[in-house]
């Protein structure tokens, strides 16, 4: 195998493996996948993916790593992030009473899943962080270890996978990765939401609870920094 299909293949792996563990993006495009079709979650899932290249671009230019310098602005932004993920969870629930089976979503409705995950990422300190250090890591010689950037989870999965950083090929494939995931994700779910219809409502009452879980979390790291 060539290291250019190596690194292609390497950075593949590392997109999905941060990709795809729960969290408020994943809960926002499961929410719009069951009760919008796979349209809307892949529109959210966008929304999410765009914001990274946004944040690359940034990183590239130095923006982030200044911005993480910042203790006050990550504070504000946690405490920002935090309730902007209790105003979305209040919607996902709002949207499981309200919904009782899945309904195909119009071009007008998959556009609020790509606002509502690209604005979650500009009011998130860890992936300024993660942009700020492995990101721009990607494409600088040197090296790099998966298990210790993935979620703890498939950090058993990944031990001892090590790569060579300074390829583009690993940031191109780092985004098909995301890429692979964000159209995958959300044709399962709203296919699974087709054929069942109490599936929507569930799902859309469990994205919910974790936006909620999140934005609390996030919420309280930020108020208790300004106490």
């Amino acid at each position: 195998m060539s290291s250019l299909l190596a690194s292609l293949l390497a950075g593949v792996v590392f997109g999905l493996a941060l990709a795809a563990p729960p969290g408020p993006m994943n809960a926002i495009i499961a929410e719009e996948s069951v009760l919008r079709g796979w349209r809307s979650g892949f529109s959210a899932g966008l929304g999410a993916m765009s914001a990274d290249a946004v944040f690359f671009g940034l990183t590239l230019a130095g923006v982030a790593a200044v911005l993480e310098r910042f203790a006050t602005l990550q504070d504000a932004l946690f405490l920002v992030g935090g309730l902007l993920m209790l105003l979305f969870a209040v919607d996902a629930f709002q949207n499981a009473r309200a919904s009782t089976s899945f309904t195909q979503g119009e071009l007008a409705q998959a556009s609020i899943g790509f606002r509502k995950t690209f604005a979650l990422s500009f009011t998130n300190p860890y992936q300024i962080a993660f942009w700020a250090t492995v990101g721009v890591g990607l494409v600088r010689p040197g090296t790099l270890e998966f298990a210790e950037h993935v979620p703890g989870l498939l950090a058993p999965l990944l031990s001892g996978v090590v790569v060579e950083t300074g390829s583009p090929a690993l940031l191109v494939g780092f985004f098909a990765g995301i890429a692979v995931w964000i159209v995958a994700y959300p044709a399962v779910l709203a296919a699974a939401g087709r054929r069942v219809d109490a599936f929507a409502p569930v799902v859309a009452l469990l994205s919910g609870v974790v936006l909620a879980g999140f934005g609390v979390l996030f919420a309280w790291i930020g108020v208790t920094a300004f106490v």
